[in-house]
């Protein structure tokens, strides 16, 4: 394939003219991990940082092993530090890096795991979560090694713009893409925090809204609905249905009829008993998910965020795999207001849900975004100086 005027191949692909290909080792020095035994792990002491340490290019502290030992300065992690998970149990989590910040400085990290040090990091940091790093991970995996060793790191290549002006301006904008990924992120867990207090509040009743003052009931499930059985789907899948089939998971095709056409709570039969469903369309259940019938003058979004707050595992009725009995469903107790309450506190939850959703949707398009920006900018397919 023809390289267009300014641009000249190279093992990594077409690159500016004036960038280079270095492999790591020439512009960086991967480390080795700590290695340790049970008889060195405290309840505090030195932070040992691991795979659980990482997650979507940064660090994380919620499952932490802390150490008791001499450790070599050289392996006493440093701002700027790229941590790479270089061994893992999961071949999609090789190669997943975060950079230390000034918190994590004077840490270490695990055999497990390598350090790469340099003094572009910042530019490197960026690469090394490109399609081009990723690409040569795989090839180095193969079919079954399941790490990446420090003669491996060091031997990859990366694009690498010749000035650092260049350098600089294209981690700035991938740095800046990342905070408002991560920015969504937060909000995202935050506005789901809240929506939970609201549920606790408002679908007990500690809560009430304004105008309303009827009395709660506590009732049977099975005296505002009735439990009904899903049925195998064979017959009526079609891939070009209109109607949803539905499974504990979610949707798994489509049908060419409906089993039930009106609002409804589903909830597993089998398998995967926790995780409750909406449905407001005419859609199709197999035979392990159960649906439900709502008795009027009931709200059935109501009884869907009330079916949310129940601990379904206390009620598995199996050794094995998960299950729900529909008698047992109908027997649990819920409180209920008066219907017109029922339809405004579902309006208000349904409000939040929608946010979420709509932040959710942010954040996936700026993180798509991100990803073709990656591929322009890391390549210098597009320049930004």
């Amino acid at each position: 394939m023809e390289v267009k005027r300014g641009y000249k191949r190279t093992e990594v692909g077409p690159i500016p003219e004036t960038w280079t290909d270095p492999r790591l080792r020439e512009i960086g020095e991967a480390l080795i991990g700590l290695t340790y035994s049970p008889a060195n792990v405290r309840s505090d002491g030195l932070l040992v940082l691991r795979s659980s340490n990482v997650a979507d290019g940064s660090l994380r502290f919620t499952d932490n092993v802390f150490v008791d030992m001499d450790v070599p300065d050289k392996i006493i992690v440093k701002e700027g530090d790229i941590l790479i998970c270089a061994r893992n149990g999961s071949r999609d989590l090789i190669g997943k890096s975060a950079k230390i910040d000034k918190h994590a400085a004077g840490m270490t990290f695990g055999a497990f795991m390598a350090v790469f040090r340099t003094r572009y990091h910042d530019f490197v940091f960026h690469q090394l979560r490109s399609e081009i790093l990723k690409r040569q991970i795989r090839e180095h995996l193969g079919a079954t090694i399941n790490q990446v060793t420090n003669a491996s790191l060091n031997s990859f290549r990366i694009p690498f713009p010749d000035s650092d002006e260049e350098r600089a301006a294209i981690a700035r904008v991938l740095d800046d893409a990342d905070d408002l990924i991560q920015h969504l992120d937060a909000l995202i867990s935050k506005k789901r925090d809240l929506k939970q207090a609201a549920m606790q509040q408002l679908l007990t009743g500690r809560t009430r809204l304004a105008g309303f003052k009827g009395a709660w009931e506590t009732k049977r499930i099975g005296d505002v609905l009735s439990i009904a059985h899903g049925k195998s789907q064979h017959a009526v899948a079609d891939r070009n249905g209109a109607y949803p089939i539905l499974a504990t998971g979610g949707q798994i095709g489509t049908a060419n009829r409906f089993l039930y056409d009106k609002p409804s709570v589903l909830i597993g039969r089998k398998g995967t008993i926790d995780q409750p469903q909406y449905m407001d369309q005419p859609f199709w259940t197999v035979d392990t998910l159960f649906y439900s019938i709502i008795r009027e003058p009931n709200n059935a979004k109501f009884l869907f965020y009330s079916f949310c707050l129940i601990e379904w595992t206390q009620y598995n009725e199996a050794s094995g795999v998960p299950s729900l009995n529909a008698r047992t469903i109908e027997r649990i107790a819920v409180e209920v207001p008066p219907p017109d309450e029922q339809t405004a506190i579902a309006a208000i939850l349904s409000d939040m849900d929608t946010e979420i959703s709509a932040l959710v949707a942010r954040r996936d398009k700026t993180t798509v975004l991100k990803q073709g920006m990656m591929q322009e900018l890391l390549t210098g397919r597009t320049r930004l100086v």
